[in-house]
């Protein structure tokens, strides 16, 4: 997986330099859920600091969107959000070269969303940092050619990349700005076994 990944234990996309990773894990051990339940690593699925960091940069824009404050200057999305300078320059400029968000450098100038919140899926804020939502050793799993013996693997990863979609394509900026989930993804929260680590 890209956005997400799937190896257990590999060095998983853009390496953080040792510092920024330990602030990384510091602050996702301190983040807490809305059930008041921290946040542990997931060995299994693991979002990257990079998306983390990519979604709640335009998260920032969306609230601005939704208030009237926009342009948001980047030192307010870096100090607001906690976000490394090198990350936030980086994923605002490939969030900009996706069309996703838009910038105007001077005084007056900052970021704010291309489209509005509203037309802008999670999914699309990932693909436009990392690439596919989904891929096994850097393939898409629908093209990847197995061994004899592998049973259905194949039909797994792709069930597993499905759903992701499920959720990553059905929340928009705006819904996580507003703090409203869309009824099929927020009926996941319901199953307390869903905060659970396993």
């Amino acid at each position: 997986m890209t956005g997400i990944k799937t190896h257990r234990g590999a060095n998983f996309g853009h390496a953080l330099a040792n510092r920024e990773r330990q602030r990384a894990d510091r602050h996702r051990s301190q983040t807490f859920a809305a059930h008041g339940k921290p946040i542990g690593k997931n060995h299994a699925v693991r979002v990257t600091a990079k998306v983390d960091y990519a979604v709640r940069a335009a998260v920032v824009l969306a609230r601005a969107a939704r208030t009237g404050t926009e342009p948001v200057k980047g030192r307010r999305i870096r100090e607001e959000q906690e976000i490394p300078l090198r990350f936030c320059e980086n994923i605002l400029g490939e969030l900009r070269q996706e069309g996703i968000v838009r910038s105007q450098r001077g005084a007056e100038g900052g970021y704010w969303l291309a489209r509005p919140a509203d037309e802008i899926t999670i999914a699309e804020v990932i693909r436009a940092v990392e690439g596919p939502l989904a891929n096994v050793r850097g393939e898409r799993p629908e093209v990847i050619e197995y061994p004899d013996g592998s049973g259905s693997l194949q039909q797994v990863w792709v069930a597993t990349r499905a759903a992701l979609r499920s959720v990553l394509e059905e929340v928009t900026l705006a819904d996580v700005a507003s703090g409203r989930l869309p009824v099929s993804v927020a009926s996941l929260l319901e199953d307390p076994d869903a905060w659970e680590p396993h």
